[in-house]
């Protein structure tokens, strides 16, 4: 990267942007690589990177952030164990916190919110946490200051005997503070001195307590004597301390060997975690400043709605800016404190921060193309120690710009040939820009010179824009309008602070008539332009109000249709379920006529029989293609109210039947067969005459008595079935049995393992049809059979 590239990033703020980027890094190694991050110039690396922070981005919503607060930097830790160095305790903790936080970010990945497949899934993927390891250390180091017990059995060993001989020492001199010597003591305590318990005693009395003196106070008063009696004890105490010294430093070593062996595996998963802060760093940026990910182009900038990131979001206006799709040059123009210098500069940064892996604060569909060079000349550089004036200094950076810039540069001049001559300045400003349009770069320049508007507005290429300022207010609305060029308003801006007119049209007077001229299509072009933009306002409330009322209208009528279709399908739901319960029990029915044709050669002819259930089919088979007519079918002419004893057809349905009874509220109970059902008056319609339907009626009645009559059974024998067997054919069993009108039935089960028992009953406990039931007396099968009584 060159020195003027490097200026530049400087002059476009890019380190200020990249300091808050740091700030939401977690590692200081993450920070410190987000403050070095720098444009990557090949279109493929900026896609990378924009791509993962997209994907970190969506992971944060779904999922929060991993846990990377316990990555510390741990390589020159791992050089020494593995050169046979022993690690302290806080560096032997560091590596057990980075372990642990390779763990957690592994099992952030894998977490059920992230299921979607991303391109920084194989940063997470390579991670290699070492629970053994990390679960090794945190139990054995406590703190920085303790080793625990259970680090080792040695060293649980040698705490337990100090403890021991601890308490042996106490108990020796408590004795001693207890008994007639205590009067020698200056106090009653028990201190150390030295690693050794010790008692304080008085000057004077220092030799009626035979031991050893390791301490005097300051003011000479109190000898700290170790008394005879404990010199063997504590001796055998600092021996085991000393021990216990020795097992920490094994362990310690020990821990470092562990480590030294697995130190590739830590390393890499320090740097992968580092990368990992730095991506997500780059996403809660991203969510911080409302930005979003820009689509990377051949040629040209494409930016929606873009706001300077450093600006306060609340007060920043944003602006579509546009360079290189039908113009690869734009020159800004307007008042100064306008905005032209800040359009510039959002331009030039919005670019670097993407070419970073950065996205930007624009809004959906911006994009942006991958420069080799960002280049540009912004602000005063009069430089007093080289002796440059602005002008000097200006074109000092134009030259090294012009030696660099070509077909891959973004090139941004701020007030292009100022500090000279505004003639030569302008013509000399006309002529650098053409000559980098020449070498292919793209090029935004600012200025005041009414030239450079002209040769905006004559030059194939070039477009004019300006930073809106009301002169009402006299203040700038930093609105950036391309293809407008900016207007002088001194004269406005002159009259509304008081400057007589007199002076004023003196001053108009003194300038050329084409400037005049100029001025004045420059101000019917800025009344036209408001016109036009706020006939455009209105269009485009106009559009949003038609839209919204057609978006309205289209979800009412998706609603109505989906609760029609919704009605529809319920209503033939429950049409196919009656007819289908019809079509069963008249099935079970004749399959019983069946039956009773084989016992009973008195009733009625078989060819009888038959013709009269196809006759009944036949009016099922009617039910169910009126019901795939659906609601649309002509209501049938109303008949007067129904009454007992009536034969009334069910519109739905086209079944008839006879009504048994009329309710208080009005409605009606049926009897179709063997099924009796319940209507309202207006779902049905009364029949008169109808001879079948009493014929048909009677063969149901004497078929429900031959039912009673030749069908059921008292009881069932469930024995050799499994047990879902055994609760169907039981179920069965129990219906026919209700049916005929049978009080007392009895299940035969068996013993056995006792689990067909244990399932009839469960089932008899939940059964609508049984009233109690118990298990067989004797001379019944005893708990071989249940005795149930039905309802």
């Amino acid at each position: 990267m060159s020195d003027l590239f490097e200026r530049s990033i400087q002059i476009l703020e890019l380190p200020q942007v990249l300091e808050q980027l740091a700030a939401q890094a977690v590692t200081e190694e993450g920070k410190e690589r987000c403050r070095a991050l720098r444009p990557l110039t090949d279109m493929d690396d900026v896609q990378r990177r924009l791509d993962e922070t997209s994907a970190a981005l969506s992971m944060i919503v779904l999922r929060g952030s991993p846990a990377l607060s316990g990555v510390r930097p741990v390589a020159a830790s791992l050089q020494r164990a593995e050169m046979g160095g022993a690690l302290n305790t806080r560096e032997l903790l560091d590596i057990a916190a980075l372990l642990r936080s390779a763990r957690s970010a592994k099992e952030y990945a894998a977490g059920e919110g992230n299921a979607a497949k991303t391109c920084i899934d194989h940063l997470f993927a390579s991670l290699t946490p070492n629970r053994f390891l990390e679960d090794k250390i945190s139990g054995s180091i406590l703190s920085e200051e303790e080793i625990a017990d259970a680090a080792s059995p040695e060293l649980a060993d040698i705490r337990r005997h100090i403890r021991a001989s601890a308490s042996k020492v106490r108990d020796i001199l408590q004795k001693l503070i207890s008994s007639s010597q205590s009067k020698y003591l200056q106090e009653s305590i028990i201190t150390m001195r030295s690693g050794r318990y010790v008692v304080p005693v008085k000057s004077e009395y220092k030799n009626e307590v035979p031991g050893l003196v390791h301490d005097v106070s300051g003011s000479g008063g109190t000898f700290f004597i170790e008394p005879m009696g404990v010199v063997k004890t504590n001796n055998e105490l600092r021996e085991l301390q000393a021990r216990e010294e020795k097992e920490i430093e094994r362990i310690l070593r020990e821990l470092s060997a562990e480590c030294a062996a697995h130190r590739e595996d830590i390393a890499q998963d320090y740097d992968l975690l580092v990368m990992l802060d730095c991506i997500f760093a780059r996403a809660k940026l991203s969510g911080k400043l409302r930005c979003s990910s820009p689509r990377l182009v051949k040629r040209g900038i494409e930016l929606r709605r873009a706001r300077h990131p450093l600006l306060d979001p609340a007060k920043a206006v944003p602006n579509d800016l546009r360079l290189g799709e039908g113009f690869d040059t734009l020159v800004i123009t307007g008042p100064n404190t306008g905005g032209k210098t800040v359009t510039l500069k959002t331009i030039g940064l919005l670019t670097l921060m993407a070419q970073c892996g950065l996205h930007i604060p624009v809004d959906d569909g911006s994009a942006v193309m991958v420069f080799d060079h960002v280049l540009a000349d912004i602000g005063d550089e009069q430089s007093i120690a080289q002796s440059l004036s602005t002008f000097s200094s200006h074109m000092v950076n134009i030259v090294g710009i012009l030696e660099q810039c070509g077909p891959g540069s973004l090139i941004l001049f701020d007030e292009l040939g100022a500090g000279t001559d505004p003639v030569e300045g302008a013509a000399l400003a006309a002529a650098v820009i053409e000559e980098s349009r020449k070498r292919g770069a793209l090029v935004a320049a600012t200025t005041h010179y009414a030239e450079l508007k002209v040769y905006a507005m004559t030059t194939p290429g070039v477009e004019n824009a300006s930073c809106e300022f009301d002169v009402e207010t006299l203040a700038p609305t930093y609105k950036l309008l391309i293809g407008v060029p900016g207007k002088s308003n001194a004269f406005a801006i002159s009259r509304r602070l008081g400057l007589p007119q007199s002076i004023i049209d003196q001053a108009a007077a003194r300038i050329d008539a084409e400037n005049v001229r100029f001025e004045d299509v420059l101000t019917q072009l800025d009344r036209q332009r408001q016109e036009m933009e706020q006939e455009r306002d209105k269009a485009r409330k106009l559009r949003r109000e038609m839209e919204e009322s057609a978006k309205t209208a289209r979800e009412y009528r998706e609603r109505l249709e989906k609760e029609r279709a919704k009605a529809v399908e319920k209503a033939q739901a429950e049409a196919r379920a009656i007819i289908q319960e019809a079509r069963d029990t008249a099935d079970q029915v004749f399959a019983e006529l069946n039956d009773m044709r084989r016992r009973q050669e008195k009733e009625a002819s078989w060819q009888e029989q038959n013709e009269r259930r196809a006759g009944l089919r036949h009016k099922l088979n009617q039910a169910e293609d009126a019901l795939g007519s659906g609601p649309d079918l002509p209501a049938p002419p109303p008949t007067r109210p129904a009454r007992a004893g009536d034969t009334v057809e069910l519109v739905k349905m086209g079944t008839k039947a006879t009504v048994i009874a009329v309710n208080k509220d009005g409605s009606l109970q049926l009897q179709a067969g063997i099924l009796k059902i319940n209507a309202k008056q207006d779902e049905v319609r009364v029949t008169e005459g109808d001879d079948g339907k009493k014929q048909a009626a009677k063969i149901v009645q004497r078929a429900e008595h031959k039912l009673r009559s030749l069908g059921a059974s008292p009881e069932v024998d469930l024995r050799g079935m499994m047990t879902d067997e055994a609760i169907l054919a039981l179920d069965r069993f129990l219906d026919t049995a209700v049916m005929a009108k049978l009080t007392e039935v009895t299940i035969i089960h068996g013993k056995g393992t006792g689990a067909v028992r244990k399932a009839v009953r469960e089932h008899l406990k939940r059964s609508r049809y049984v009233k109690s039931f118990r298990p067989g007396r004797y001379g019944e099968g005893e708990d071989g059979v249940t005795v149930a009584e039905l309802r």
